[in-house]
């Protein structure tokens, strides 16, 4: 059977561009007082530099929505907390018009998902006004029930944000969690440099409060936590590996391998969704030439196969010019963690996407692949 690696490598990308339209929208409303560190929170924790590049939309009087095309996410920034408990008070109604409203639609993309509200550890206290200003919220929300995460933002002292963590607590607010953060490396002149934390807490944090459903949302658009990515795109192999083990039940002829291309292809798409990299078909194309070598067309070529077992110990005896089930499953998820290995690269900074039309590039995937199989057998 053979096989177009070109329309194969259009076939990932539109899968990819169908993943991404069915992506649901992410909805957080961010609350605090100027000053907190608002902008430098969504930024280190969201991809695109939203704050600074999106397009603000005033919604109330206290309220815009950051948004930017391509970006499944909405940012609901609240201003005026400074102002006085008047304005707190306005805030506070704004904050809970726009939840109803969301949940009237009956539409998950224009529903609120979660509050995050701002408190700067470095001020050295909590002000009163804010525990009354989350209570009130929280009498309110007793119907809407929107997870309320607290971030404590600028957290240099981590024993500081801890004793402010413990009064909040001790507050018995309805809250899900108090969250210590310090968004980006901080110089202390003299004494050297406090290193960005917590980050990674607030994505677990929002994993475990938000529905499945927003749960590859999420993941496509944080940047904070790459171990929250890779647990997930690693599920996502999972599910392939059983997939096309499912479909090789029967011994697979090589010439048919080919019927487990859709498989492997709807993995790497959700693996490039989750990570949320702009991934082009010249890139899929090198993805392919590295892992089939220069005797196949594709991961389960009839070439391909007969080298693959080689190092695979234990695969068995090819009968009738067939792979088995367990064959199919261990080479497709390799092919998958090979490729979180490409994506953690670049996550890291160690690779760029467009590497991997390189030579280079292509001896990586190449490696990363062999090494999975290796592991798999």
């Amino acid at each position: 059977m053979s096989i177009d690696i070109n329309k194969v490598a259009q076939d990932a990308i539109d899968a990819i561009s169908e993943k991404i339209k069915n992506l649901k929208q992410l909805n957080i409303i961010v609350a605090g007082k100027t000053g907190v560190g608002k902008s430098t929170l969504i930024n280190s924790v969201f991809r695109d530099n939203i704050v600074e590049t999106g397009m603000g939309k005033p919604v109330t009087n206290h309220m815009r929505k950051i948004t930017k095309k391509g970006v499944p996410l909405a940012i609901y920034d609240t201003r005026g907390f400074e102002l006085g408990k008047e304005v707190q008070t306005e805030v506070k109604k704004e904050v809970i018009d726009t939840i109803n409203v969301g949940l009237a639609s009956k539409d998950v993309n224009e529903a609120i998902h979660c509050i995050w509200y701002c408190i700067n550890t470095a001020s050295n206290r909590i002000e009163p006004e804010e525990i009354e200003w989350l209570k009130d919220l929280s009498d309110e929300n007793k119907v809407t029930q929107i997870p309320i995460i607290v971030v404590l933002t600028q957290s240099f002292s981590k024993k500081k944000a801890q004793e402010m963590k413990n009064t909040l607590v001790s507050e018995n607010l309805d809250i899900i969690q108090v969250v210590p953060v310090l968004a980006e490396d901080y110089e202390i002149e003299d004494l050297g440099v406090v290193p960005a934390y917590g980050l990674d807490v607030l994505i677990q944090v929002m994993e475990e409060a938000l529905p499945e459903e927003l749960i590859d949302t999420l993941q496509n658009v944080q940047i904070a936590s790459l171990k929250a990515k890779k647990i997930r795109a690693q599920a996502a192999v999972a599910t392939a590996s059983v997939a096309a083990a499912g479909e090789g039940a029967a011994p697979i002829p090589f010439g048919d391998c080919a019927l487990l291309i859709p498989t492997q292809l709807s993995m790497i798409a959700s693996i490039t969704v989750i990570f949320g990299f702009n991934v082009s078909k010249s890139i899929i194309t090198a993805l392919i030439s590295s892992t089939i070598g220069s005797g196949g067309a594709t991961v389960l070529g009839k070439a391909v196969v007969s080298n693959l077992l080689k190092l695979i110990p234990g695969a068995g005896t090819i009968v009738g010019g067939a792979i088995s089930a367990g064959t199919a499953g261990v080479i497709t998820a390799a092919l998958g963690e090979a490729y979180i290995g490409i994506m953690e690269l670049v996550f890291k900074g160690d690779m760029k996407l467009d590497d991997l039309s390189t030579k280079k590039g292509k001896e990586t995937m190449t490696k990363l692949f062999k090494e999975q199989l290796a592991i798999k057998k």
